[in-house]
């Protein structure tokens, strides 16, 4: 019998079905490229160019965030495939964008109360408007924030002190309380398990249920750690390398700016400098970090890697993170720093991209 039982494996299975019935719509500007449409995959009109630019899904496959003029105004909404409009004058905006569907939900925020909420993908309200903030839905799973106080923190930006996180799901039940952790991209919500018995796994962060079960996810920061170490480290040969790099690595070279290039090309003519630099990750001397972050939209625009972004074509952070190892250079002349970004996919880490504090890349 398994100790663990994978929880929630698709709790968002209604969606799933829902883009098997449904194809995608794909958005398309007027001649004046002042207003946004919608097309299905044969290239049929459904919806005529409409919205402004503040509606920023690319792609429509459940809700979205969209707005249109109104006279001298204009006014913002969500609408469903089937063409309901619900939360008017509601849209949750973060970064200068509103909010992008994610495995068919959508936070809104009530204007009245500050308050977010949650909508389905049919409109309806499943997460009510008592929370201060709520992350994307991820496999089913939401962090809620409630008791909070927003805080000034300068001109520009705002934010949100004390509190009380929980963890929930899409229908608004507490799974975990007092769910706290450092950061907000660290977990795999997709890796989820419950337990009678805590794990004792190196790279599983724990929580504590209010059923008194366990809560368990990878840590991606852990994870990567452990990977780097056991799985490329160990072995720097050229095959090794091959293995755990994508398909295209993307470099920088003055003057010509990113460059992309087969894996094998990439390798091939750089390997002795990669394996050098690489190196030296393994002494304790070195002066380096670790960072996360998503995959850069502006670089990363081809086809190949439509997987790592939304509909939105914001990058997926929380499910596909990029880990950036940036070295500092010896050299007490130099500081310059090398970065060699690494992207979490479905088949593990892969190197991605490459920038070098000297111009020593071929």
């Amino acid at each position: 019998m398994k100790k663990n039982i994978l929880l929630y494996a698709f709790l968002f299975l209604s969606y799933s079905l829902l883009a098997q019935n449904n194809d995608t719509w794909i958005s398309f500007w007027d001649k004046d490229t002042t207003h946004i449409g919608f097309k299905d995959k044969n290239g049929n009109i459904k919806i005529t160019p409409k919205f402004t630019r503040l509606t920023s899904a690319h792609k429509f496959d459940a809700i979205m965030a969209v707005s249109e003029d109104v006279k001298d105004s204009w006014k913002s909404y969500y609408l469903t495939k089937s063409g309901k409009i619900v939360g008017l004058d509601s849209l949750y905006i973060f970064d200068n964008g509103p909010d992008c569907e994610n495995e068919g939900f959508i936070r809104f925020r009530d204007p009245k109360t500050d308050k977010m909420g949650m909508f389905n993908a049919e409109g309806k309200i499943v997460i009510p408007a008592v929370y201060n903030n709520l992350t994307k839905a991820r496999n089913g799973l939401i962090v809620a924030l409630k008791g909070a106080i927003k805080k000034k923190f300068d001109d520009e930006h705002y934010g949100w002190t004390g509190g009380k996180e929980f963890l929930i799901d899409t229908n608004n039940k507490v799974l975990v309380e007092n769910f706290e952790y450092e950061n907000d991209y660290d977990l795999n919500f997709y890796s989820v398990q419950k337990s009678k018995t805590p794990t004792k796994d190196p790279v599983i962060q724990i929580f504590h249920g209010i059923d008194g079960q366990y809560y368990s996810f990878i840590n991606y920061d852990k994870e990567f750690k452990l990977w780097l170490k056991n799985s490329l480290l160990s072995n720097l040969s050229k095959d090794n390398l091959a293995k755990h790099s994508f398909e295209k690595i993307t470099y920088w070279k003055n003057p010509n700016g990113w460059i992309n290039e087969s894996k094998t090309k990439f390798i091939e003519q750089n390997y002795n400098l990669l394996k050098l630099k690489l190196q030296e990750l393994n002494s304790e001397k070195t002066d380096y970090f670790i960072s996360a972050d998503g995959l850069n939209q502006f670089i990363f625009e081809a086809r190949e890697y439509e997987d790592y972004f939304n509909n939105c074509h914001e990058s997926k952070e929380w499910q596909y993170p990029v880990k950036n190892i940036v070295i500092t250079s010896k050299d007490s002349e130099d500081f310059g720093q090398d970065h060699f970004e690494f992207l979490r996919t479905e088949n593990g880490y892969k190197l991605i991209s490459i920038s070098m504090s000297k111009d020593s890349l071929k």
